[in-house]
């Protein structure tokens, strides 16, 4: 079930009731199961306990405030995450993961279609933007099945799909600070339509538009381009001359 073995800790986000929890219990070795609503907390508890399963550890709680810090790490070190997401917080459960991902090995989660195109776009693409570059960066994102809105009831608006996103391979190149490269990326794509330089202009006002200009120049990007054009790359060594020229206070 979705590469997951005897060896494997996982944490599951929402298990709802127990659709997914009960089959992979029989599979890994331990599942600690976030779920926030108490009423399927409650349910799935209850068929926990029928079904004689011990290896499950079921928390009524939000998976945006679970600490990954407190789980005992498994033998290989990673712990494998896998969940069906609500729709409305699948931005900040990415962020979640990506915060802890010293911790985790893959997660496999089904996100609303839209999302998953956006995890796995290429450049030049209209679904391409700053979550597609900020989850890239960190892990391997890879489509593994579309699922149609009639597998559920009630019947969602659209249909979904499973990504597998993998902590342990990581976009090749490395090493550009964090916040540097969050706050590029993000100022270029705040306004989309707009040139490279003009939405950078207005999310870094530190940064003077002459110096701006000249460390879009320097690394050979033309200012006039649009975000959704550049590569992986050229975002990571931009990063790194922003960093470079980054206003310094007194």
């Amino acid at each position: 079930m979705s590469g997951f073995g005897s060896s494997d800790t996982i944490v599951e986000i929402g298990p709802g009731r127990g659709a997914l929890t009960l089959p992979l219990s029989r599979i890994v070795s331990s599942i600690t199961a976030v779920e926030k609503d108490i009423r399927l907390a409650d349910f799935l508890h209850e068929k926990i306990v029928s079904a004689g399963i011990s290896n499950v550890t079921l928390l009524c709680q939000d998976i945006l405030t679970f600490d990954f810090d407190a789980l005992p790490l498994p033998s290989s070190g990673r712990i494998q995450v896998m969940g069906n997401l609500p729709y409305n917080i699948s931005s900040p459960v990415l962020e979640k993961l990506m915060n802890n991902r010293r911790h985790l090995g893959k997660a496999v989660l089904m996100f609303q279609q839209e999302v998953a195109r956006r995890l796995t776009a290429s450049p030049a693409t209209r679904d391409y933007g700053a979550l597609t570059l900020l989850v890239q960066y960190h892990a391997r994102a890879t489509c593994l099945l579309k699922v149609s809105r009639k597998a559920f009831f009630p019947v969602p608006k659209v249909d979904s799909m499973v990504v597998e996103l993998d902590f342990q391979r990581p976009y090749p190149a490395q090493g550009v600070n964090q916040d540097d490269f969050r706050k590029t990326v993000k100022g270029a794509f705040r306004h989309r339509r707009k040139t490279l330089l003009n939405s950078l202009k207005g999310h870094l006002p530190d940064w003077a538009p002459d110096v701006l200009l000249r460390g879009i120049a320097s690394c050979g990007i033309d200012p006039n381009r649009r975000a959704e054009t550049l590569s992986m790359d050229e975002f990571l060594m931009l990063a790194s001359k922003l960093a470079i020229d980054k206003p310094r206070r007194d």
